[in-house]
């Protein structure tokens, strides 16, 4: 009865997993039609986000198919490696958003309203809050310090998508075109921080 919860909620687990690259493969094509329609690099830019936050998602699908095909101390390495990559993420989207901040700081990039972008960044603060909660939860049942990590991925994708929304308010209603790169550093922060508790922290 127990193996069978167990098997229960690993299977959620991947499928939690691939519908996260399902839905960042969608929205990172949707972005990257809207933004080249339009002329829009901050759409550009949100469809490339969508394209770093799926590795994450690539790797928990690597360690929750080995569920069940593996004996218990192989899978157990296995969710320590996964653990580790999802860490390595972290850093890598990081990286490229604090890239894209200063990028943005140097060049005056102002954000451009667009009817896709915020119908874009609105789906993903209706969605991304309830993946989150779901990948937290059965992260937690199961033991999975990488499910627990990578669901903090998908809370980065949240502030993520506020942070598009804040920065197009702003700019619209204060001329503060500065708040989006700005809140992206922070963002960048929040990435490091949860990327080094991951790889070098044990839960406690």
């Amino acid at each position: 009865m127990v193996n069978d919860k167990t098997d229960e909620l690993h299977s959620k687990a991947l499928k939690l997993s691939y519908f996260t690259i399902g839905y960042n493969i969608v929205e990172c094509i949707l972005s990257l039609m809207a933004g080249f329609i339009a002329g829009s690099t901050a759409l550009l830019g949100f469809g490339s986000d969508s394209l770093v936050e799926s590795l994450s998602g690539t790797i928990m699908i690597w360690r929750f198919r080995k569920h069940g095909i593996l004996s218990k101390d192989e899978e157990d390495k296995i969710e320590k490696k996964a653990t580790f990559l999802v860490g390595i993420t972290f850093f890598i989207f990081g990286i490229y958003i604090l890239y894209e901040s200063f990028r943005k700081l140097l060049v005056g990039e102002k954000p451009e309203p667009s009817f896709f972008g915020i119908a874009i960044a609105i789906a993903s603060i209706i969605v991304m809050p309830i993946l989150f909660y779901l990948k937290y939860k059965t992260g937690k049942s199961i033991g999975s310090k990488s499910l627990i990590a990578d669901s903090k991925q998908t809370l980065a994708c949240l502030f993520m998508s506020v942070a598009l929304l804040f920065g197009l308010g702003l700019n619209y209603l204060l001329g503060f075109w500065q708040a989006d790169p700005i809140v992206g550093l922070f963002i960048v922060a929040f990435l490091f921080k949860e990327g080094y508790e991951t790889i070098f922290k044990d839960e406690k």
